[in-house]
């Protein structure tokens, strides 16, 4: 049995925000139970965790949620860090970790994403998760190409944070 101190996703971001990322963050990385590598080479596991991956490992059911709960704790507090206003902002709360556990926590507390936020400028902000402000395309490339992958779940977390605005 987990000690009573054990954080949970529900406990950091809340019941809503934490079954939308549930949702949604294994349909944008897909699930694979074993190690292996993403289209750009690096080391993954499950439902798109890069820690402590083995190549070819197979993981069990239990292992990838739990390593999935734990790398969304570890994406989300530093986005609650860095974007304090999102608490209680399910849809946003949902799309802003699912931006950060694609991009890294680091990116996307320097985004400009972040910044709009804490601004207040929450449809700037959502609109700056898949759109630059010259009105490119961003945060969809990998290994220096476009990849339809990105270009989609970029799509889909800018439509998810823009709910209920």
């Amino acid at each position: 049995m987990a000690s009573a101190s054990r954080k949970t996703l529900v406990g950091v971001v809340g019941a809503a925000s934490a079954a939308l990322l549930l949702s949604v963050v294994p349909r944008f990385e897909g699930v694979v139970y074993q190690g292996y590598r993403d289209p750009v080479g690096i080391p993954t596991k499950c439902m798109g965790d890069t820690h402590d991956v083995v190549v070819g490992k197979r993981y069990s059911e239990a292992e990838c949620r739990e390593s999935l709960e734990t790398q969304l704790i570890a994406h989300a507090e530093p986005v609650l860090k860095c974007t304090p206003t999102l608490a209680g902002h399910a849809y946003q709360l949902a799309a802003a970790v699912s931006f950060a556990y694609n991009i890294g926590a680091n990116a996307y507390c320097g985004s400009s994403t972040a910044r709009r936020f804490n601004a207040g400028d929450w449809r700037g902000a959502c609109r700056a998760i898949n759109e630059s402000d010259a009105g490119h395309p961003q945060w969809v490339t990998s290994g220096g190409r476009v990849l339809p992958g990105l270009v989609k779940r970029r799509a889909d977390e800018r439509a998810l944070c823009e709910r209920g605005l």
